[in-house]
């Protein structure tokens, strides 16, 4: 007989109790494999707590939050190291969790800032890693929810730092609205409104867990350091500020430079300057004593006055005197040495160092003059503002301190050159300046420049004749194009001699219009004196010679040859070409033709090889009127003699007819 086959109804409940057992079997494995499961038994219930300090504390653990954590995969006991196989449920309190076991570093750096101290000292505020990172939910750093994610750093770091939390109100901070500030900051604002989460935040100034106060050297904040910290954003900080500071001493002589934050307030940081901080204030509670001086007696007060109507007046007291020290009680008494404009105006600088003036400060002469003795100490204004003394109507007179006769400069000057200040305040320059009062006009510095003042033999001088044209070419504009072409310039005529430039016909100090008649009439003498020969000739024609006389409207050398554009006679453009010699006679002499400018200006009869028809002309009919008169002579001295004897005899003619007219009358008398 066959046995029959069960049916699938009478298979079912065996299926479901085998299913029932496996996943028994894989509950119990589970928890086997989860050592946490034990812990969460408890702490998964949300109305366990306890009581710490007489406070009731929460001791609910949320199990997603714990598993998707960055410690989800770690035992609660390797944390909670005490609770180690013991037995459960386990005694309380249990032991502070230490960080450090696993973050050792990162707790040493903590234990040494600020906050590891206020822990150590015991103090309630004192954050602790669990104040920052949370407990049972420390996400990644790079997770966005994280509370020291970038983007929430400001918020997490606020929990302590905003205005009127215990730590601002009770703890001493020196800064306030710290929270505010950043938010309205360029890193604020790029990091809070335009989520560049590579913008500056608190951790990136103040770093994670060494947060130490700015008076602390190795602070990443302390003055010796805060470039340091910046250059790990700004890494092109010496591109930056190449036109004001020289960048590289950030990182060579940081200390006798202004720090950033001198310039850019921490937590204000923006494109702009701010005002002060606290160190102007700490600088004026005393230097604005009217009667504090040094123990040899020079003044030191500042009037605030002076500051802030000074170009100066964004700049901080520490960025001029950059030796102060903040965690001084008197920040001042580490200066050490004077005040170094170069930090600052590092090309002026240059150019200074090179001037005669510089060469003398490197030579510790007590007469070189320094910034501060052109443009003042603490009151010191644009050269756009008439107050100032280096505004244009002023250099004369600033200059004039030293280089006015019998002056410390004019002294040691062994050149031509004296009453150079009275001979420019008569000069063109001088009068267009002080009495029209036409700024533009030259003045000492426009010539010397203001900061690279060289001798006139120094080629780099701006007065040295190479270069003289392109200094008076910077006002005289078109002058110096034409002179440059002109048969004066180097560039035209090749010499060993010395050929004129600008102030050899204008002079350097005493420049005179070209329009008055003693200019008129002096410039002959000028040209003369480079060419001599025809100057000679010049005086000798009709133009010489009634110049001679005083009279100016007669051609000079510069109206038939140019004045800056002299040009050989056989250069096209030449005035005296033979293309426009015409119209250069027409100037003066209307009805000039080719046959009137064919007039030899300069012909003389002493160039027998220049003028030979001339030369023999002359002396021909010079011979004949010598010759003329030397026979006329010799006729009369001939005749003389004879002249006499015809003298005498005429005489005793005279004598004898009057003898016999007196005769006669007698006769005629006894006659009667």
């Amino acid at each position: 007989m066959k046995a029959s086959r069960p049916t699938r109804i009478e298979l079912a409940p065996l299926a479901l109790l085998l299913a029932a057992a496996l996943l028994l079997a894989g509950s119990r494995a589970a928890a086997a494999d989860n050592p946490n499961d034990a812990c969460l038994a408890c702490h998964s219930d949300k109305t366990l707590t306890t009581k710490r300090a007489g406070r009731t504390v929460s001791l609910y653990v949320e199990t997603k939050k714990f598993s998707s954590s960055i410690h989800g995969s770690l035992s609660c006991t390797n944390c909670h190291a005490d609770l180690e196989g013991k037995d459960l449920p386990h005694d309380t309190p249990l032991k502070r969790v230490d960080c450090g076991a696993c973050h050792g570093e990162e707790s040493k750096q903590h234990a040494k800032s600020l906050h590891g101290r206020a822990v150590a000292r015991g103090d309630a505020l004192a954050p602790r890693c669990a104040s920052c990172h949370g407990n049972h939910d420390i996400l990644s750093v790079k997770d966005p929810r994280s509370p020291v994610s970038p983007m929430n750093v400001p918020f997490t770091c606020g929990k302590c730092h905003r205005e009127g939390t215990p730590v601002q109100t009770q703890r001493k901070i020196e800064q306030h609205n710290i929270l505010e500030n950043y938010a309205e900051s360029m890193h604020g604002e790029a990091l809070l409104r335009k989520g560049l989460s590579v913008t500056a935040n608190c951790a990136s100034c103040h770093t994670a867990h060494n947060i130490l106060p700015h008076t602390d050297p190795n602070s990443s904040i302390a003055r010796v350091n805060i470039a340091k910290t910046c250059t790990k954003c700004h890494a092109r900080i010496e591109d930056v500020h190449r036109k004001t500071i020289k960048g590289e001493l950030w990182e060579k002589e940081a200390h006798v430079l202004p720090a950033c934050v001198d310039c850019h307030q921490p937590h204000k940081v923006r494109k702009v300057f701010y005002t002060q901080g606290m160190a102007d204030a700490d600088c004026m509670r005393c230097h604005a004593n009217p009667n504090l001086k040094t123990r040899d007696g020079r003044p030191l007060t500042v009037h605030a006055a002076d500051l802030s109507s000074s170009r100066h007046a964004k700049v901080a007291c520490s960025q001029c005197h950059s030796d102060v020290n903040a965690s001084r009680v008197r920040p001042c008494e580490t200066i050490t040495g004077p005040v170094d404009c170069s930090k600052c105006h590092e090309q002026i600088s240059q150019d200074y160092q090179r001037s005669k003036h510089g060469q003398l400060f490197a030579k510790k002469d007590p007469n070189a003059p320094v910034c501060k003795e052109c443009h003042g100490t603490h009151r010191v204004l644009g050269k756009h503002d008439p107050q100032s003394v280096t505004f244009a109507t002023n250099i004369p007179t600033l200059c004039a301190r030293c280089h006015r006769e019998g002056k410390q400069a004019a002294v040691r000057y062994v050149g031509a050159q004296h009453d150079i200040i009275p001979h420019y305040r008569e000069s063109i320059h001088g009068k267009g300046l002080l009495k029209s009062g036409l700024t533009v006009t030259a003045t000492c510095t426009n010539c010397h420049t203001a900061h690279r003042e060289l001798p006139k033999s120094d080629p780099e001088s701006t007065v040295n004749p190479a270069n003289l044209p392109a200094t008076c070419g910077q006002c005289h504009h078109g002058i110096q194009e034409q002179f440059v072409n002109s048969v004066h310039s180097r560039t035209v005529t090749t010499t060993t001699k010395d050929l004129p430039v600008c102030s050899d016909c204008h002079s350097a100090h005493q420049i005179r219009r070209a329009d008055e008649d003693g200019f008129k009439l002096d410039i002959m003498a000028k040209c003369g004196r480079c060419h001599a020969e025809i100057a000679k000739t010049y005086f000798e024609t009709y133009h010489g010679k009634v110049s001679r006389l005083g009279y100016t409207k007669t051609a000079k050398c510069y109206d038939c040859h140019g004045a800056h554009d002299i040009l050989k006679v056989t250069d096209p453009r030449s005035h005296l070409s033979r293309a426009n010699v015409v119209e250069t006679c027409q100037k003066c002499h209307a009805s000039a033709t080719r046959r009137f400018a064919g007039y030899l200006t300069h012909a003389t009869h002493h160039d027998p090889k220049k003028y030979p028809f001339l030369f023999w002309t002359f002396w021909g009919m010079t011979s004949l009127l010598v010759g003329t008169f030397i026979a006329g002579g010799l006729h009369t001295l001939l005749w003389l003699p004879r002249a006499f004897q015809m003298r005498r005899e005429l005489k005793a003619e005279e004598a004898r007819q009057a003898a016999e007219r007196n005769g006669g009358k007698e006769k005629h008398d006894g006659e009667r």
